[in-house]
């Protein structure tokens, strides 16, 4: 029995679509994407954490460089010395204490300078030697006198230096940027107040120095005075 032509041709036909609608079905089904929520989750909360990582790591630098800047302000010298116009301060108030005339500031000459000078008179001496002797004790206490005046001159000059080496230790010190800076400003302070204490003692040990002298000039020529009038008597003087 032979079929007809067109009822083949439908079968042919329906036979092919069924084969390629089975042939299509795994590939369309392989391309569809599956979506895990609970992956997506977990790659976020670790993404977060990392960045977290990343931010910590950020601030202990910050604070390391921090701490570095601190420190290398508390290293950092002060910027100001006042050293060199103190220690020409001291210098000039000992030159003029060098200057000292007739009796320098030495034990030695101090003590040969009195036996000499004002020591019990010699009673062989003549006026002319005992008025040498009053003559040159006279002129050793108006130089003395002088030279502490001087002294003082020289310290009075020097308030001005000092002024000055006050006001910029005091504004260095003020705008100190760390912890050696202040100590520096502090103790350069305190070398200022040395100076100024020396200043004051070279002045003190002057002016007692002219009265010691002036005392002992006085002493003297009583003891020149006694000796003449023993003398005159012809009689040892008596101490």
């Amino acid at each position: 029995m032979t079929f007809p032509r067109r009822r083949l041709a439908a079968l042919l036909c329906g036979a092919a679509m069924i084969a390629t609608t089975t042939s299509l079905t795994p590939t369309a089904q392989a391309q569809v994407a599956v979506y895990d929520l609970s992956n997506y989750a977990q790659n976020v909360l670790q993404a977060a954490r990392a960045l977290q990582q990343v931010n910590n790591q950020i601030t202990s630098l910050q604070n390391q460089a921090q701490m570095l800047i601190g420190q290398a302000r508390n290293l950092a010298s002060l910027p100001y010395s006042s050293l060199s116009a103190l220690q020409e301060q001291v210098a000039a108030t000992q030159a003029l204490l060098g200057e000292a005339r007739a009796l320098a500031y030495n034990v030695r000459d101090i003590q040969d300078a009195f036996h000499r000078r004002y020591g019990l008179a010699d009673l062989t001496a003549s006026d002319a030697d005992l008025t040498l002797r009053a003559e040159t004790r006279w002129a050793t206490s108006v130089a003395s006198f002088e030279d502490a005046l001087k002294v003082q001159a020289g310290v009075v000059e020097g308030l001005e230096t000092t002024r000055v080496e006050m006001r910029n230790l005091v504004s260095a010190s003020q705008g100190a940027g760390g912890a050696l800076q202040a100590a520096q400003a502090g103790n350069q302070l305190l070398a200022l107040q040395a100076q100024q204490l020396s200043a004051l003692t070279a002045v003190v040990v002057a002016n007692g120095r002219a009265e010691a002298l002036d005392a002992a000039d006085r002493a003297a020529a009583r003891a020149d005075a006694k000796a003449r009038f023993a003398k005159f008597m012809g009689a040892a003087p008596q101490p």
